[in-house]
């Protein structure tokens, strides 16, 4: 992105170098087509006719007056040649309809094809090309021609990326797509090209008209090709992005894999990706991308029919507009105030707007017919994607949870725990960990006495209240019957044992209360329940993961069970007590 310091230097060199340049042309090599006036006025109408069909690689506009330069420069010499090219760049710069902040293009535009012509201007008298209406009769007489051609191209090329380079300041490769696109089309222009500049010599005006049909036909076969073939490449990669979305992954991977594809497929500085919450009855924002990542995230909800999203909700209708005055009324305080394109599509699930898409361009016309329909088909990917990846969370969070107490599952915990410590490994990181295991006292005895659903209220509550204990403070799970696990993230030994403690006391001090007794009293009834505990740290205790599991459970087992239960005990003072 260009300063503005840089953008104001571009104008003032413009004005200063652009006259000079003519003039300095001029007295060097005098044009003299006195005569021949209607002749120009009707190249200068073909060659603004033609500008209006450019071709756009890569940002930049390819389109075919250099064809029909080539017939006037050979003829009438440098002069003429850029004056006619530099008239038609004002009818394409017209056509293209800059926005302010790209105004700056104009003065570089024309600066930089001034120089081109030059260069190759002089590539052609190097080869010694002449001017005026030449015999062209054997190859011999071709070579300055073809250098000419060539030299357009390369110079064009190599402007171009200094331009990028060392002005714009973006990556640049010289051998692109835009250079195979201008190189083959002026392979195909330039016999069309000769053949215009002999019947020049020979007919006069009636050439340009004879030629000039199928010259613009020409133009617009090529532009139509290359719009063919770029919306194949949108279909292909739409399908790509597709089948990507449509893998078994989480609801956020999907949304950062399309609001990541999307960016690089189309302009687009914000996007916004919104769920209907149905219970509120508004749109929630659950993605934003900003390209600059200066913004922060919106908070505000929108309810139907409220700005540019809440009215293609309300209506289950997508939208696009072309610049901010077919949208601006109502729709300001939902959108940065420098935006002009705007795409917003519903998500459509079971014929049910579940969500809206909006993409948003600073550029005017920054999207076509043909890109909505791309944006429309992604949203239909997107939404089996986001449902798909839904039913794959909710199975694995079954397949994770215990269904009675919603802790983790033995299972989730030895991944996790698995995962962890080759998270550690890998990173290097001199860590400690705690591991605390614990095991109801004769729990048989509640399920004997008061039934099986007194005991899983009571394994219930104990879930509840080792949640509150360790909070964010490390990872609890069931770990199987009446056994749960803790894993304490940076705790010593010294800490764990404090922890373990605390855990011991809040279940031992504290009555359960059992609703769904058994018992012919139909009043809750309120137990006391105690636990024997084990604790084994990392690395004082073992170097694998599963063995600190083994560890804390022989702590358990044999310095608390064995001990009188309710008690805590650590894996070292059960290896110095059995010393």
């Amino acid at each position: 992105m260009l300063t503005k310091q840089k953008k104001v230097a571009l104008w003032v060199i413009w004005v200063l170098l652009w006259p000079s340049i003519f003039v300095l042309i001029y007295q060097l090599q005098p044009p003299t087509f006195q005569g021949h006036e209607i002749d120009l006025l009707s190249f200068a109408l073909l060659m603004g006719i033609v500008a209006l069909f450019p071709i756009i690689v890569n940002g930049t506009p390819i389109f075919f007056i250099h064809g029909i330069g080539l017939t006037v420069f050979i003829y009438f010499g440098l002069f003429v040649e850029i004056m006619l090219t530099q008239m038609a760049y004002i009818i394409l710069f017209a056509k293209l309809r800059l926005p302010k902040n790209d105004l700056y293009k104009i003065p570089l535009n024309f600066l930089m094809f001034m120089f081109v012509s030059i260069g190759a201007a002089g590539v052609y008298y190097l080869f010694g090309g002449r001017h005026g209406a030449l015999e062209i009769s054997s190859p011999m007489d071709i070579i300055p021609i073809l250098a000419y051609s060539l030299a357009i191209i390369l110079i064009n090329q190599l402007l171009l990326n200094l331009i990028r380079t060392f002005i714009v300041g973006l990556p640049s490769k010289f051998f692109n797509r835009s250079l195979l696109w201008e190189g083959v089309s002026n392979l195909i222009i330039l016999p069309v090209a000769l053949v215009l500049y002999i019947l020049y010599v020979e007919i006069e005006l009636g050439a340009i008209y004879y030629v000039g049909v199928p010259f613009v036909s020409l133009s617009i076969i090529l532009m139509l090709f290359y719009r063919s073939r770029r919306i194949n490449d949108y279909l292909q990669r739409t399908s790509d992005i597709g089948h990507e979305l449509t893998e078994k992954l989480e609801v956020s991977e999907v949304l950062d894999r399309f609001v990541e594809n999307i960016s690089t497929l189309l302009d687009v500085n914000y996007a916004y990706i919104y769920d209907v919450d149905e219970s509120k009855d508004w749109l929630t924002l659950i993605r934003f991308y900003d390209a600059t990542e200066e913004r922060d995230f919106p908070t505000d909800d929108l309810h139907k029919f409220e700005g540019i999203s809440g009215k293609v909700w309300g209506n289950a209708q997508g939208i696009y507009y072309h610049s901010r005055k077919q949208w601006e009324e109502g729709n300001t305080k939902f959108m940065p105030e420098e935006v002009e394109s705007v795409i917003s599509i519903p998500i459509l699930r079971h014929n049910q707007v579940v969500g809206v898409l909006t993409l948003t361009s600073k550029k005017k016309r920054a999207y076509e017919k043909y890109q909505y329909m791309i944006v429309d088909i992604l949203t239909n990917y997107l939404a089996v994607a986001i449902e798909n990846a839904r039913n794959y969370e909710e199975t694995k969070r079954q397949s994770e949870i215990c269904p009675l107490t919603n802790l983790y599952n033995y299972r989730y915990f030895e991944k996790h725990l698995q995962a962890y410590f080759s998270q550690l490994q890998k990173n290097g990181v001199p860590e400690r960990i705690a591991l605390i295991l614990l095991d109801l006292d004769h729990f048989k005895e509640i399920n004997d006495q008061y039934g099986h659903e007194s005991g899983n209220e009571a394994l219930c509550e104990l879930a509840d209240r080792l949640r509150n204990i360790i909070s964010d403070k490390g990872t609890v799970a069931r770990y199987g019957g009446e056994e749960f696990v803790i894993l304490l993230p940076n705790v010593n030994q010294e800490h764990a044992l404090h922890i373990a403690e605390h855990v011991r006391r809040k279940i031992a001090n504290t009555p359960f209360t059992l609703h769904e007794h058994i018992l012919e009293e139909k009043n809750p009834v309120q137990v006391y329940i105690t636990a024997s505990i084990g604790i084994a740290t990392y690395p004082d205790d073992c170097e694998d993961p599963m063995e600190l599991v083994r560890h804390a459970d022989r702590a358990m087992y044999m310095g608390a069970k064995r001990q009188g239960r309710n008690k805590v005990a650590s894996y070292e003072k059960v290896v110095e007590t059995a010393e």
